[in-house]
């Protein structure tokens, strides 16, 4: 994902910014939290106001409209990503020990206790697909950036020998993608004890179809 949509899950505490950016960035924080449950359409300027605690023309004094409340929210979604899931896989060795790392750590991604509604861009997804506009297009771009990472792990696989040469890394992502949307819906719907065990055995078995043939 692109470093033009990180912004530091830290920033509201940096001594150099000013106080109405800090609470700026409060505002976005509790915005991203009330949509992990209730959607971006859900946070409407009025249901956010009594969320924080502030008046409606308090935060109509740092976002232009509804849809500006909903693209920075996503920022920091994306960002919050990064940190938590992108950056600690980048830092494991490339093949399987960086789709073990990247698996994991999605996984606690989607189970921390900031997001009450588990990762934010599958419940987000489902809410916008099928809706035209500038919102969705941001969504769709950042997904799209998703995919294309987890493509770029495939061919690392590959390189490392961990998969064979001639795997199909966007075949490959489509597949892993499936197995960490699989566990979201296992672990937040089904409430299934098993869950993560399951998405780890999936991927081992992913990784087994795609495994050079041995001579």
């Amino acid at each position: 994902m692109s470093k033009s949509y990180l912004l530091r899950n830290d920033s509201i505490t940096d001594r150099g910014m000013t106080k109405g950016t800090r609470t700026k960035g409060h505002i976005v924080d509790q915005a991203l939290e009330l949509a992990s449950r209730e959607g971006l359409n859900g946070i409407t300027i009025g249901h956010l106001a009594e969320h924080v605690g502030m008046s409606k023309g308090g935060l109509f004094a740092h976002f232009r409209s509804k849809e500006d409340l909903q693209h920075q929210v996503l920022q920091v979604a994306i960002g919050r990503f990064r940190t938590a899931v992108v950056e600690p896989a980048l830092a494991a060795n490339p093949g399987m020990p960086r789709l073990r790392v990247l698996l994991d750590r999605w996984i606690g991604w989607d189970g921390d206790e900031r997001l009450p509604g588990g990762c934010p861009f599958v419940g987000f997804a489902a809410e916008l697909d099928d809706q035209p506009g500038s919102t969705r297009d941001v969504l769709a771009e950042a997904q799209a950036r998703w995919m294309a990472f987890l493509a770029r792990l495939a061919r690392e696989a590959a390189k490392t020998g961990h998969l064979r040469p001639k795997t199909d890394p966007e075949l490959f992502a489509f597949q892993l993608h499936g197995i960490l949307l699989s566990y979201h819906q296992a672990y937040h719907l089904m409430r299934d004890p098993r869950a993560k065990a399951r998405a780890q055995a999936a991927l081992r078995s992913l990784v087994a179809a795609n495994r050079p043939t041995r001579k």
